[in-house]
């Protein structure tokens, strides 16, 4: 892993293929040293396709909206509407609003992705936010991290100083849901194992969509919709009290129509987004940096947490 550890800012890698070669460095006197194959470095899925733009989204204004102040502010988001309205696609672009890592994050999340074995070295440190999306059927363990012996990160982890998006949220099972609660509280994870316990960074927003109904057609009037009052209130209450408390921006995204789509005229592309975000984040910096923190009455300094 010599390759890897190269890549953390400051740090002086020596490499060995033997014990020997360690001792020779130190000093040690050695005949000749063993023929040893350097172990072979796991190899990791390629990195995916750039974040797509949001020049592809047609209409939904007041979603695009959303999701620019929730880029900005940091806020975690719940999309909810019928299939097709297009949640999945406003959230997949979510990444590509919010600012590079700085080095710090960007070593943070390059160690969470090596620990968890999706990293490849020779790309370099991961600079752009990651985005995780977990199907509704993924088990606690897949979303928090776990396995036997000594725990590995989960999708909540992975998704460190990034996005973890939930599609058709209700679908995942209430200990998944509920499991989310800690990370969204303290940023973190701790994950106790046979092996041993573990702590994995996970501050990230959390985007949730989410059908109205289990038939996803009670839209409008929903006189195409089949569910019945109590399976309406019962399917959306799988998104407890406490969780949804966390998620600051909640909102209706409707179907887009043909006069959505004629007058909506040329939707802006992430480039022309992603800088007023950036500007946004930098205004409230400025305003913040000066702005002291008071513990029992006392002033305790500046503090800023971007």
């Amino acid at each position: 892993n010599a390759e890897e550890a190269r890549l953390v800012p400051g740090a002086e890698v020596w490499s060995a293929a033997s014990l020997a070669e360690v001792a020779v460095a130190h000093g040690a006197e050695l005949d000749e040293l063993p023929d040893v194959e350097p172990a072979l470095a796991e190899t990791a899925p390629p990195r995916g396709r750039a974040a797509p733009d949001l020049v592809d989204v047609v209409g939904q204004r007041t979603a695009r909206w959303a999701l620019e102040v929730a880029a900005a502010g940091g806020h975690h988001l719940l999309m909810v509407g019928p299939p097709g309205a297009g949640k999945t696609m406003l959230a997949e672009r979510l990444p590509g609003l919010l600012p590079d890592l700085d080095e710090q994050e960007a070593v943070e999340v390059t160690a969470v992705h090596s620990v968890a074995g999706t990293f490849r070295p020779q790309d370099g440190l991961l600079r752009r936010p990651p985005f995780e999306n977990p199907h509704h059927t993924a088990t606690p363990a897949a979303v928090v991290g776990g396995g036997s012996g000594l725990p590995r990160p989960g999708a909540a982890s992975r998704a460190h100083r990034g996005v973890l998006f939930m599609d058709e949220a209700p679908e995942f099972s209430t200990r998944v849901l509920q499991t989310l609660r800690q990370p969204l509280e303290d940023g973190e994870l701790v994950i106790h194992r046979s092996g041993g316990s573990a702590r994995f960074p996970a501050r990230f927003q959390l985007v949730l969509a989410a059908n109205a109904c289990p038939c996803g057609r009670s839209v409008g009037k929903g006189l195409s919709c089949e569910c019945t009052a109590l399976q309406r209130r019962r399917y959306f209450a799988r998104l407890s009290g406490p969780l949804l408390d966390r998620v600051d921006l909640q909102l209706e995204v409707l179907p887009v129509t043909r006069a959505d789509r004629h007058g909506a005229g040329d939707p802006e592309p992430t480039v022309a987004v992603a800088a007023r975000v950036a500007r946004a984040r930098a205004a409230a910096r400025t305003r913040l940096a000066g702005t002291p923190w008071r513990t029992n009455g006392e002033v305790t300094g500046a503090w800023l947490r971007a």
